[in-house]
């Protein structure tokens, strides 16, 4: 597909989301940046959004295209939008989220400014949907970072709206996954295993709204495919932090062991051993200075089993907690 300089593609993903759509899109219109497109991917919504997205594309007729497809999930839609996207940039923007008016200006200049950078990231704000707006970065995004390794091993940076991408670096990674949570974690952290540099533009660029309707990375909680989903993504995320040669014994990579660990737990308490058993082995080896804790663990899956092994570990580190925070 022909690619168009200076363009700034939007690739918003729906479902089920009429009026935060409308803001939404609102937010990418009112950039004082062009040119931008809006490519709206309605991901099987069972609603008035699918109503919503054809008006706003009737009303912007030059700058909004609406794709309707069955409902595949966000990564999927999100890869969809991209396949049909004609930016020399990238914005992934959910519809429950918003961008500030400069964002396209500030990231879209760092990105020209700094031409061996994959992404530029900003401060981001986070604050739910009925209170007013802070000025405090959420998550990582205070903090200036020039790659998404170590950092990323500790968790997402930002979130998804973030990050503004130069398609080029996008092209390089391959296709979203299939996974239902955590793919955008994954798909930042495949970025990530080959080094890319990140530009950091230190202003706000965007909002990350809390509110009562569902999420679809919390789906792990109720579901045992959207947990396993949650351990392949951790998966892959170790095997990018291979790729890029982070040190074992690091501060991040044992932090990563440490969640591994407690994942290994939640794995067991589901029944799922043979994934209990993997994560357990890898914390183990990621982090010698818990070895003994992790060896214990082990065999008191033997003694108890893994449900009512982790029901103990559970108890332990709870007490654990509010001994170090006395």
């Amino acid at each position: 597909m022909h690619r168009t300089e200076g363009l700034v593609s939007t690739i918003i993903p729906v479902y089920n989301r009429p009026a935060m759509l409308r803001k939404a899109v609102t937010s990418v219109l009112e950039q004082t940046y062009r040119p931008v497109e809006i490519i709206i991917v309605n991901d099987g919504s069972m609603d008035g959004t699918s109503w919503v997205a054809d008006s706003l594309r009737k009303d912007n007729p030059k700058e909004v295209q609406v794709i309707h497809q069955s409902n595949l999930g966000p990564g999927a839609a999100r890869e969809k939008g991209l396949v049909e996207a004609r930016g020399e940039f990238i914005q992934f923007l959910d519809s429950d989220d918003r961008l500030l008016p400069k964002k396209f200006d500030l990231q879209v200049a760092g990105l020209n400014a700094f031409t061996n950078c994959a992404l530029s990231y900003g401060k981001t704000r986070e604050y739910s949907i009925n209170e007013a707006p802070v000025n405090v970065p959420s998550r990582r995004t205070g903090e200036i970072h020039t790659n998404i390794f170590p950092a990323a091993l500790r968790g997402r940076l930002w979130a998804t709206e973030t990050p503004l991408y130069r398609r080029k670096a996008l092209d390089s990674i391959g296709p979203w996954s299939s996974l239902c949570v955590l793919e955008d974690w994954e798909y930042e952290c495949r970025l990530g295993g080959r080094r890319a540099e990140l530009h950091y533009c230190d202003e706000f660029v965007s909002d990350h709204l809390h509110h009562e309707g569902s999420r679809e990375g919390l789906r792990w909680r109720e579901s045992k495919k959207a947990f396993r989903d949650l351990l392949a993504a951790h998966l892959k995320v170790l095997e990018y932090a291979h790729v890029a040669d982070v040190v074992e014994d690091s501060a991040e990579m044992r932090h990563f062991a440490r969640n591994l660990f407690r994942l290994a737990r939640d794995a067991g308490a589901r029944g799922l051993v043979e994934d209990a058993k993997q994560l357990l082995k890898l914390a183990s080896g990621l982090d010698r200075n818990r070895r003994s804790e992790y060896r214990l663990y082990r065999w008191s899956t033997m003694l108890l089993g893994w449900e009512r092994a982790a029901a103990w570990g559970a108890h332990l580190a709870a007490g654990r907690t509010r001994w170090e925070h006395r």
